[in-house]
């Protein structure tokens, strides 16, 4: 189901720029504002990422902090559903749910409002990068602690080297507009 029938195929890397020893010595950033400087390659990132995951029908798109929030907010709009934002801690007002993580360098903590979502409510998770998972199966922990179903997870970028997928629950559809 294409929700954008004239759709022509953009190679999103020729916008994504590369900077090495960010945010540590050895790491190769993946640099996805360059393409948000581009408006018809960040078009073109949200219409192919709304037509590759319209088919799983989801009531909610859940985005990451922060770059999450960029793509997940108007793939929300795109799809006619709702937004949920998943946030750092401290930053949602009422009563949350948390779950601490690991990343590629270091640990943190993810948090969703407790009544963000309604009862088998169907959640995409969207963020701009997956890479070792730890992010988006935090997110999916908390979606369930929230009463929602992931149904999905949509990702500008996949660094398949870190094998992030084994990390998403079995059996959830995952795409990524663009992998190294």
């Amino acid at each position: 189901m294409s929700l954008n029938p004239v759709l022509v195929a953009m190679d999103l890397k020729d916008y994504i720029r590369d900077v090495p020893d960010f945010p540590e010595p050895g790491i190769l950033f993946r640099d996805i504002t360059t393409l948000l400087a581009e408006p018809g390659a960040l078009r073109y990132a949200i219409d192919a990422l709304a037509d590759k995951v319209a088919g799983l029908a989801p009531d909610y798109v859940a985005g990451i902090e922060s770059r999450g929030f960029i793509f997940g907010t108007p793939l929300a709009l795109a799809l006619g559903c709702g937004f949920v934002p998943v946030r750092k801690p401290g930053k949602l007002p009422a009563a949350v749910f948390r779950e601490e993580y690991t990343l590629e360098y270091g640990k943190n903590v993810l948090e969703i409002h407790q009544d963000a979502l309604g009862t088998a409510s169907r959640v995409l998770v969207v963020d701009d990068l997956l890479a070792t998972g730890g992010t988006a199966a935090a997110t999916a922990q908390l979606i369930h602690r929230a009463g929602g179903t992931v149904v999905g997870f949509g990702f500008i970028i996949e660094l398949t080297f870190l094998n992030g997928r084994a990390r998403l629950p079995e059996g959830t559809p995952a795409v990524a507009l663009v992998s190294y």
